[in-house]
């Protein structure tokens, strides 16, 4: 009698096909683009569709996988995810906030449809975030108001907006660690963090796979967080798909600027080591998660 071998783990074979899954869910949850007002969905749409790795929504379907959920059954809150991660950039983009001329290597929002029109797209994608999850299928454990508040106190003023706020009134200050760590709680780990719970509950998952998800999606988040600070200072506009040295140019306090580049590799390596411990109790299961944190950790810093 003879074995067959486990066939070998592709993460560019799993994001290519949890992409594509995403984005025919989307489009399915989106109005059509010439649905009135077209300008307004043909600009959610524009960033929405605009390129993205969709790690985030990759994170819910791998969370969901590990919990010995399915994809069909993930797909709501990936979407819902990447509807309030897609607002949040075009918000962070404009003029009074980051003032950014790309995203994904192209012409951010608001330079192509004008501040209003992007801000009334983000208002939009967050809107049309809570009525996808809205449409998870419930599971024993977790009802729809659990699904709908994880979502919201992710995204809400004591999270991610949170972030951004102290993330504004930071600029050309002189921050703490502790300050700053509390920024990228908030304006990254939060969402990273959400993302992973609610794969998590949408396969019914158990309190303590749910403690180890949160767990790893901290940690990740921030170390997310942390190589994007080191990429703004590395690496070029071209390579990063977005505007290089913005960091910088803003005085806005990064790790790099405070404890330098080594230090700030270390500290990330440190994070992601916390996140992969945290997947232990899920053994084989985890493997997409596993390459997901690999991948996340060694872009190019």
């Amino acid at each position: 009698m003879t074995t067959r071998a486990r066939p070998v783990f592709s993460l560019e074979n799993y994001l290519k096909q949890s992409t594509a899954d995403v984005n025919r869910a989307l489009g399915r949850f989106l109005p059509l683009a010439s649905a009135a007002p077209a300008t307004l969905h043909g600009a959610m749409r524009y960033s929405l569709f605009a390129g993205g790795k969709r790690l985030r929504p990759a994170l819910v379907l791998a969370a969901a996988q590990a919990c010995g959920g399915t994809t069909a059954h993930a797909l709501p809150a990936a979407c819902a995810v990447e509807c309030i991660h897609t607002y949040s950039l075009i918000h962070d983009d404009l003029p009074a906030m980051d003032n950014d001329d790309l995203r994904r290597g192209k012409p951010t929002n608001h330079k192509v449809y004008g501040d209003g029109i992007a801000i009334l797209a983000g208002d939009a994608l967050l809107t049309q975030a809570f009525e996808i999850i809205a449409q998870a299928q419930v599971t024993p454990r977790y009802v729809c108001r659990d699904l709908v508040l994880e979502l919201a106190r992710s995204s809400g003023s004591l999270q991610l907006i949170a972030g951004q706020v102290t993330d504004l009134e930071g600029e050309g200050k002189r921050l703490s660690l502790p300050k700053l760590r509390y920024i990228h709680e908030r304006k990254t780990s939060a969402l990273l963090c959400c993302a992973v719970r609610l794969g998590g509950m949408s396969a019914n998952c158990t309190p303590a796979q749910l403690r180890a998800l949160t767990d790893f999606g901290y940690h990740i988040g921030l170390a997310f967080q942390v190589i994007d600070d080191i990429l703004d200072v590395t690496q070029s506009s071209e390579k990063l798909g977005k505007t290089a040295g913005k960091d910088v140019a803003a005085q806005k306090a990064t790790y790099p600027a405070l404890v330098g580049l080594p230090q700030s590799r270390k500290i990330a390596a440190t994070l992601t080591a916390r996140a992969f411990a945290a997947l232990r109790p899920f053994k084989a299961k985890a493997t997409a998660l596993d390459a997901l944190a690999r991948h996340l950790l060694h872009r190019d810093s």
